[in-house]
C-alpha cells in the first residue's frame, strides 16, 4: 500500500477579473451586436508534455519525487505518441523531458534487454539510447538498423529530427550477420530515413580486413521503388565483336505513370547497339511497355578478302495489358515482336536468340455483348530469318452471335419442350494477309501477295433427351467461304513443271451437312486383387461416339484434275487450294464418322496419405484412341485415314503425348496411293503410318530439405508490368547463361530429359514422288550438389537429324550466404562462352560485382 499522502493542489487558481470586451460595431442591416468574450487562461507547467506517457516494467519501478525520476527495471517500456521504446532500464527525467534506455548483464556476462527504438520508419538497436521527448532529438551508442536490405551500424549516432541522422565510424552492408562477411567503412555518415545515405571517405572490408581502395564520398539509395539513375555496363570480351561494355545506361521516373530506360553497348571493333525502352502503366486501367532497338553490327569477316562484316538491322518490340476489370466485356492486349529478319542472328549481348527464325506479333481487341454477341479483331504477323518472308495480318476477325434458341419462352414453366432446345447460331470469320521478301519488298509485291477471305457458319443444333445411356444429336451446318483468289495449276510441257496461274475477284462456295450423332460411356472394373495387394481396382472407361452425316456434292465443279509429270501422272486440285480458307472438299458425303476414346487408371493403397480410406487414384492412361469415317456414296477410297493418338501422366511423373496417321490403301512406286486396300491384291496389314510425332518429358528431384516461404521480391515480380518478347528473353538467356546464380542449394539434385520425334510423308516439288521428314531432338538438364554450398549442372540439346550437339552450357556454383559465386562455360553453341561472376545477392548492390566474359564464335 502506498503510505504517502496524496496531496492536494495547493497553487489557487487565479480567475480574470477583468470584464469581457464587447464589441459596440452594429452588424449591417441587422442591429444586433456581436459580443466576443476572453476565454479562461489556464497556465500550464514548462515540464508537461502535450500527449500521454505510457510505461511499464516486470519488475519494480521507482519514483524519485524530489528529482521527478521514474526509473524502470526489467522488460521496460515506454511509448509516447509514435515512439515506442524498450530495454532493461528506462529513466524519464521529466523536468528535462529526457528519457535514458541501457542494458544489463547476465552473471555469465551476456548482454540482457538491449535497447529497442521504433518511432514512424525508424527501427533501431543500440547499447544505450538517450532521448528528448520535447525536441525530437536523440544520441545512441553501437547502434544498429536496418534501411531496406541496407544493415547499418554506427559507433555514435545522433537522431536531429523525425528523419534525418549523423553517424560517427559507420559500417553499412547487406550481410545480416553481426560480424558481416563484408562491409563499407567510413567515419562520417548521414542517414535521410528509408531515403539515401551519404557518407565521407569510404572503403570496403572483406571479414574485417580493410581493402585499400577508398572512394572520396559514397551516395547510397535505400528507398523502396522507381528512381532515376545511371545503368552500370558490364565488361566483356567477344572473339568476333572486340572488347565491348554492355549495358550501360540511364533509367529515368518522369512521373508514376511513365518511365523511360536508356541503354546501349558499345565494341572495339566498330559495332554498337542503342536501346529505348519506354514504360507506361495506370492503374487498375492499364500497362504496357515498348522497346526500340537499332544495331549496327560489325565483326570479322569468315571471307579471306575482307577484314570486317558489317550489318544494320532494327527490332521493335511493344507489350501491353489491359486490365478485365476496368472495361467489363472489353478486352484489349498486344504483343509485338517485328524487326529486321537479321537482327536476331546478330545480336551479340543474347546468344540465344541466335537460333530463333521466327519472329511474330498479335494485336487483338474483343468485345462482349452479355455473352450474346462477341466480336473480335486482331493485327498480326509472321517472319521467317532463314528465307527472310514476312506474312502481315490487318486486320482479322470474327463476329460470332452464341446460339439462340428462338421457341423457347422466356420464362420457363414445368418440364421444357423438345422443340424449345432447338438452337441457332452464327460464327463469322474474315481474314487479310500480305506476303513479301523484306530483301525485295515493294508496294506492288506487297499489292500482288495481298489475300483476303471470310467464311460464314451457321450450326443448328437440337438437344434432344437422353434414351438411357445414350445422347442423341442432330445438327445441321451451313457454310459460306468468300473468296479474292482462284488458282489454276497447268502442265509447262516446254519447261517440264506445274504452273500457277491467279486471277483476282469476288468468288463464293457453300457447303451444307446433316448429322445425327450418339454418344455414350461405357464402363469395366476389375478388382480381382489379393488382400495384400498394393492395388485395388483397375478401371477401364470407353466413350464410343458415332455420326451419321450426309453432305450433297455442292463445290464438286471447282475441283479439275492436272498433269504432274512427264509419265502423265495427275493430281486433282480446286481452283480455291492454297487461299486462306482452303477450298472445300469435292464429292457427296454419306456415311459413319466415329471416335473411340479411352482411357485407364487405377486405385492403389496409399501409404501415407490416410484420407478416403487410404485408397488413391492413379492415372495410367489419360486417353487413347482413333477416329475416322467412311463414305458410302464415294466410289472409291471410302474409308478415310485413321487417326491414332495417345495422352498419359505416368505416376504423374512422365509426361507422355503421341498421335499417328494410318492409311488404309495401298501406294505405288512412287509412293501415291491406289484405290485398293492394304489387305488386297495380296497384301498384309492394315495399312501404312504416313505422320506421326512422339514427346516424353519428365524430371526427377530430391525432397526439398524445407518449403520455403513467398519473399517481399516474389511477391513485387509477380505484380510487375508485362514484359516485352525481348526482355523475357533476355532474362531466360541471363538465367541460361549464368544459371550458378539462381542455383537452388535447397535441392540436392535434379534432372529433366524431353524427347520428340515426328516424320511425316512429304510431297517433292517436282511431284515425282514422296519422301520422309523426320525431326528427331533430345534435352537434358540437371544439377546436384557436391557440398551443401556448392552445385554443379549441365544443359544440353542434341539434334539426332545432324547427330551433333546443337548447345552444351555448364556451370559451377558457389553459395557465400550474402555473396554467389558462378562459373558458366557454354563449349558448344552458334556463340561459345566462358563467364565468372562474383557478385553480392542483395538487389541494392547487384552492379556490384566482378564479372569476367568472353564470347567465341562458330563459323
Amino acid at each position: 500500500m502506498d503510505t504517502v499522502p496524496t496531496r492536494g493542489d495547493t497553487v489557487p487558481v487565479r480567475r480574470d477579473s477583468t470584464p469581457p470586451a464587447i464589441d459596440t460595431v452594429p452588424l449591417r442591416d441587422t442591429g444586433i451586436r456581436r459580443v466576443q468574450v476572453d476565454t479562461l487562461n489556464v497556465k500550464v507547467s514548462k515540464d508537461s508534455l502535450d500527449a500521454p506517457v505510457e510505461y511499464s516494467a516486470s519488475d519494480s519501478m521507482v519514483l524519485d519525487m524530489k528529482t521527478k525520476k521514474i526509473i524502470l527495471y526489467n522488460k521496460s517500456t515506454t511509448k509516447y505518441k509514435d515512439l515506442d521504446l524498450s530495454a532493461y532500464k528506462i529513466e524519464l527525467d521529466q523536468p528535462s523531458q529526457i528519457v535514458v534506455a541501457t542494458y544489463t548483464l547476465d552473471s555469465a556476462g551476456a548482454q540482457v534487454g538491449k535497447p529497442h527504438f521504433i518511432q514512424g520508419e525508424s527501427n533501431m538497436d543500440a547499447d544505450s539510447i538517450i532521448y528528448n521527448f520535447k525536441s525530437q532529438k536523440g544520441i545512441t551508442k553501437s547502434t544498429y538498423t536496418q534501411q531496406g536490405e541496407m544493415f547499418v551500424y554506427g559507433e555514435r549516432i545522433k537522431k536531429v529530427n523525425m528523419t534525418d541522422f549523423y553517424a560517427l565510424h559507420g559500417r553499412f552492408t547487406t550481410c545480416n550477420l553481426d560480424t558481416p562477411h563484408f562491409a563499407f567503412r567510413t567515419n562520417k555518415m548521414k542517414l535521410v530515413n528509408q531515403k539515401l545515405a551519404v557518407s565521407g571517405p569510404v572503403h570496403p572490408e572483406f571479414e574485417g580486413v580493410p581493402v585499400p581502395v577508398y572512394l572520396p564520398f559514397g551516395f547510397f539509395p535505400l528507398s523502396q521503388g522507381r528512381h532515376s539513375g545511371i545503368l552500370p555496363p558490364q565488361f566483356t570480351a567477344n572473339e568476333q565483336f572486340g572488347l565491348g561494355l554492355e549495358g550501360l545506361g540511364y533509367y529515368k521516373v518522369l512521373n508514376d505513370m511513365f518511365d523511360i530506360m536508356f541503354r546501349g553497348d558499345i565494341y572495339s571493333y566498330g559495332g554498337w547497339r542503342a536501346v529505348v525502352t519506354p514504360t507506361y502503366r495506370k492503374r487498375y486501367r492499364y500497362s504496357g511497355r515498348l522497346n526500340l532497338s537499332y544495331q549496327h553490327t560489325r565483326f570479322l569477316s569468315s571471307d579471306p578478302e575482307k577484314d570486317f562484316e558489317t550489318n544494320n538491322s532494327f527490332n521493335i518490340q511493344w507489350s501491353h495489358t489491359a486490365d478485365t476489370k476496368a472495361r467489363p466485356g472489353t478486352t484489349f492486349s498486344a504483343n509485338v515482336n517485328a524487326g529486321s529478319t537479321q537482327y536476331n542472328r546478330y545480336s551479340a549481348v543474347n546468344p540465344t536468340i541466335n537460333f530463333q527464325n521466327q519472329l511474330s506479333s498479335s494485336i487483338s481487341y474483343s468485345k462482349n455483348w452479355d455473352n450474346k454477341y462477341i466480336l473480335n479483331l486482331s493485327a498480326g504477323h509472321n517472319q521467317n530469318s532463314n528465307n527472310r518472308l514476312i506474312q502481315v495480318r490487318l486486320p482479322d476477325g470474327s463476329f460470332t452471335v452464341n446460339t439462340l434458341y428462338p421457341f423457347q419462352p422466356k420464362e420457363f414453366v414445368g418440364e421444357a419442350k423438345w422443340y424449345e432446345k432447338l438452337g441457332i447460331g452464327l460464327n463469322t470469320v474474315f481474314q487479310n494477309q500480305t506476303s513479301f521478301y523484306d530483301s525485295a519488298a515493294s508496294m506492288h509485291q506487297i499489292i500482288d501477295t495481298m489475300q483476303w477471305g471470310v467464311q460464314h457458319t451457321i450450326p443448328i443444333t437440337l438437344a434432344l433427351p437422353a434414351m438411357g445411356p445414350i445422347q442423341i444429336s442432330p445438327g445441321v451446318s451451313l457454310s459460306q467461304r468468300w473468296y479474292g483468289t482462284q488458282n489454276y495449276r497447268v502442265w509447262n510441257d516446254k519447261e517440264i513443271k506445274v504452273d500457277t496461274l491467279s486471277y483476282k475477284g469476288f468468288y463464293t462456295a457453300t457447303d451444307i451437312a446433316f448429322s445425327l450423332g450418339l454418344n455414350t460411356a461405357l464402363f469395366g472394373t476389375y478388382d480381382k486383387f489379393g488382400k495384400n495387394s498394393g492395388i485395388r481396382a483397375i478401371r477401364h472407361v470407353i466413350r464410343p461416339s458415332v455420326s451419321v452425316s450426309y453432305k450433297p456434292d455442292l463445290n464438286g465443279k471447282d475441283w479439275y484434275a492436272v498433269q504432274v509429270d512427264t509419265l502423265g501422272r495427275t493430281q486433282r486440285y480446286s481452283k480455291y487450294s492454297n487461299t486462306l480458307y482452303g477450298a472445300y472438299g469435292e464429292g457427296e458425303f454419306g456415311g459413319l464418322s466415329f471416335t473411340f476414346d479411352n482411357n485407364l487408371e487405377m486405385k492403389v493403397r496409399s501409404k501415407k496419405d490416410t484420407s478416403d480410406g487410404g485408397i488413391k487414384k492413379v492415372k495410367l492412361i489419360d486417353g487413347f484412341g482413333f477416329n475416322g469415317s467412311y463414305n458410302f456414296m464415294a466410289d472409291s477410297f471410302r474409308l478415310s485415314p485413321i487417326s491414332l493418338y495417345l495422352r498419359s501422366s505416368l505416376f504423374q511423373k512422365v509426361n507422355l503425348t503421341a498421335s499417328a496417321t494410318l492409311d488404309p490403301y495401298q501406294v505405288d512406286g512412287q509412293g501415291y496411293r491406289t484405290k485398293f486396300y492394304a489387305w488386297q491384291n495380296g497384301g498384309s496389314g492394315i495399312g501404312r503410318i504416313t505422320n506421326g510425332s512422339v514427346s516424353l518429358s519428365t524430371s526427377f528431384q530430391s525432397k526439398k530439405a524445407e518449403e520455403k516461404k513467398k519473399t517481399i521480391e516474389e511477391e513485387l515480380a509477380n505484380s510487375q508490368l508485362p514484359l516485352t518478347l525481348e526482355e523475357q528473353q533476355e532474362q531466360m538467356n541471363y538465367v541460361r547463361n549464368n544459371p550458378a546464380e539462381f542455383a537452388d542449394f535447397d535441392i540436392p539434385w535434379s534432372l529433366n530429359v524431353s524427347y520428340s520425334l515426328s516424320f511425316s510423308r512429304v510431297l517433292k516439288g517436282n511431284y515425282s514422288g514422296w519422301y520422309t521428314q523426320i525431326s528427331s531432338n533430345l534435352n537434358l538438364s540437371g544439377d546436384f550438389n557436391l557440398t551443401p554450398k556448392w552445385k554443379m549442372g549441365a544443359n544440353t540439346f542434341y539434334n539426332f537429324n545432324t547427330a551433333e550437339l546443337t548447345q552444351f552450357t555448364m556451370f559451377l556454383s558457389r553459395e557465400l550466404h550474402c555473396w554467389q559465386l558462378g562459373i558458366n562455360i557454354t563449349p558448344v553453341g552458334l556463340y561459345r562462352s566462358f563467364n565468372i561472376t562474383i557478385n553480392p545477392k542483395s538487389g541494392i548492390l547487384r552492379d556490384l560485382k566482378i564479372n569476367r566474359t568472353r564470347y567465341f564464335y562458330t563459323q
